[in-house]
């Protein structure tokens, strides 16, 4: 996976990103249970470590997509750095990947600010108000200071994922900066990219120099968020080190990503059995013993439907089933999906890319149990590092 120079000629360079097969007997995970692979993972860790060290910028985790930190000691093989977006997950990056975060929330509290200061490097504040509450203290202590900044541009089509739709409350507008930035302020803050390309990125990168450039010479960093969808097959890897390169010279800044999901997309799976099958109005409904509410959230409220391995889209003449969860909710349901053959109680049904923006959702709603977290090892074979039970429920509420 070698890249060639920035000041190569990128267009007659090409980046292949290739879907491992897995080998995983998943007769032999119990059920249910969340599956990281981790050649997979490895694959995604290299290839963000390859942009960060080529393009000399600065990449985090990001806590909100993935915070499984039994997996973490992996991921301090590759030196990336951390964002939070509270103190819980600030502490966390800290106990856990050994680094002090980049912090941002939409807004801070003063019961948990101490905190906040303790673990984090870099805080960024989402309005002036807050700016003027707590960069005083946050000064004092040495930590560098952000605004989070709405540039009023964003390329998403999901209303839940644009942080940047008339009235959002997320960051301040140019018109709401005006004219002079206050001298603490070192950085700003963008996040307005959901699974985009590097093309989306260089658009994004337009509109910040046209609205906010006479601001950029000022600056020591720049954090330009999430979204940006790295590992995903297609993506111009080349031409992200190239945008990212001549915008960090231009200003003589820091540039600073947060890819989010490309961490662990495609790196694992949710794995879960067939306790029964129902069937009404000639709609066949395999009852799980996960749920999409409780265990895979984002598949109801954005919706997207995920992908089952051995499985299609629904095809006449086959085997078609809904997959129901095993909560009580009557929306617990998508569908349909077509087999090879007819389903049956005990068959397992295993759904891909079940890593990121998953376990961090997850709900006990109805006492559901969170399924267990595991890894797998292509030499070593699967490895149990967390089952969940009555006092994990019950610790949750008093």
């Amino acid at each position: 996976m070698d890249f060639p120079g920035t000041n190569c000629m990128m267009s007659t360079w090409k980046y292949k990103v290739v879907v491992m097969e897995t080998s995983i007997d998943f007769n032999k995970i119990p059920s249910p249970c969340y599956v990281i692979n981790e050649q997979r993972l490895r694959g995604n860790l290299e290839l963000i470590k390859k942009v960060k060290e080529v393009a000399g910028v600065t990449i985090l985790i990001s806590l909100k997509a993935f915070s499984t930190w039994g997996i973490f000691p992996i991921f301090k093989e590759y030196g990336f750095g951390a964002s939070a977006s509270s103190a819980n997950e600030a502490r966390l990056a800290f106990e856990e990947l050994g680094v002090k975060a980049h912090t941002y929330s939409p807004a801070y509290e003063e019961r948990t600010f101490e905190q906040i200061l303790k673990y984090s490097s870099h805080i960024s504040f989402n309005s002036i108000n807050q700016f003027q509450r707590f960069s005083p203290i946050t000064h004092q202590n040495g930590i560098s200071i952000g605004l989070r900044l709405n540039p009023e541009f964003s390329e998403t089509s999901y209303a839940i994922y644009n942080p940047c739709s008339p009235g959002s409350r997320l960051g301040i507008t140019a018109d709401q900066l005006g004219e002079d930035l206050p001298l603490v302020v070192e950085g700003f803050h963008f996040h307005t990219l959901f699974e985009a390309n590097s093309f989306a990125l260089e658009r994004l990168l337009t509109v910040i120099e046209k609205k906010l450039g006479h601001f950029l010479s000022k600056l020591k960093w720049v954090n330009l968020g999430g979204g940006h969808s790295i590992t995903q097959k297609g993506y111009d890897v080349p031409h992200l080190i190239h945008i990212l390169s001549d915008f960090k010279d231009k200003y003589g800044l820091e540039l600073i990503l947060e890819p989010g999901s490309a961490f662990t997309y495609q790196s694992g799976f949710l794995v879960s059995t067939i306790l029964d099958i129902v069937e009404n109005s000639g709609i066949k409904t395999a009852i799980l013993d996960v749920s999409f509410t409780c265990h895979m959230p984002d598949c109801l409220e954005m919706p997207y439907k995920p992908v089952i391995l051995g499985a299609t889209d629904e095809q006449m003449g086959k085997p078609t089933y809904r997959m129901g969860g095993i909560s009580c909710l009557a929306g617990d349901f998508m569908g349909n999906w077509s087999f090879e053959n007819e389903l049956k109680p005990g068959d397992k049904i295993i759904f891909d890319d079940m890593i990121h923006y998953t376990t961090v959702k997850t709900t006990m709603f109805n006492g559901v149990s969170h399924p267990s977290l595991g890894i797998w090892n292509e030499t070593s074979g699967f490895q149990l590092t967390r089952e969940f039970n009555y006092h994990d429920y019950k610790s949750r509420l008093s």
